[in-house]
């Protein structure tokens, strides 16, 4: 084997240095040149994206611009109502309050006029028993007694008892004759 004095050593160091440098440039410059060629193919499908996407934009920025005025309108128009919805409301729970008070001092008052009413009626319903049966009875009572004299008077014979007609029976031809002993 060749003897490797320090010149040689120092130019083969140098040699393979160069080497290394020379290996890693033309890395680099392909690494440059991919990158430059993705940098110009992602440009490109930005602009195309770009392109397209602006027009949408631009339609609906300008939509946008609009349509917010209307948007604004019917939310200061929602609020106004929701706040007029509020007052209504309140005076609709007041007055409505109102009237069931209304209706419950109605409904006392018809109840005690319906049992004053009912009262009225019953004492008078009363009156009228006692001052029509007071009557009716003693009259009753004088048409009984009138009947039993017409009948007393009315009979030839007098009344018999119940022990006189069954010790004296009558004879059944005639009824009006004297029973024979």
């Amino acid at each position: 084997m060749p003897k490797l004095d320090h010149d040689t050593l120092e130019l083969l160091l140098i040699a393979v240095t160069a080497l290394c440098i020379l290996f890693q440039t033309i890395l680099l410059s392909a690494m440059f040149v991919a990158v430059r060629k993705g940098i110009k193919s992602l440009s490109e499908n930005v602009d195309d994206l770009r392109s397209s996407a602006m027009p949408i934009i631009h339609h609906t920025r300008g939509f946008i611009e609009r349509i917010t005025p209307t948007v604004e309108a019917t939310a200061k128009n929602v609020a106004e109502m929701s706040q007029t919805i509020k007052e209504n409301t309140a005076t609709v729970s007041a007055s409505a309050s109102e009237i069931a008070q209304r209706v419950n001092a109605q409904s006392s008052r018809v109840d005690a006029m319906v049992s004053g009413a009912l009262d009225a009626v019953d004492r008078t319903a009363g009156f009228v028993v006692e001052t029509v049966n007071k009557p009716v009875r003693q009259l009753s009572g004088l048409l009984a007694g009138v009947k039993a004299v017409v009948e007393a008077l009315g009979a030839s014979r007098p009344p018999q008892t119940a022990y006189q007609r069954a010790s004296h029976p009558v004879d059944e031809a005639d009824p009006d004759s004297e029973p024979s002993i």
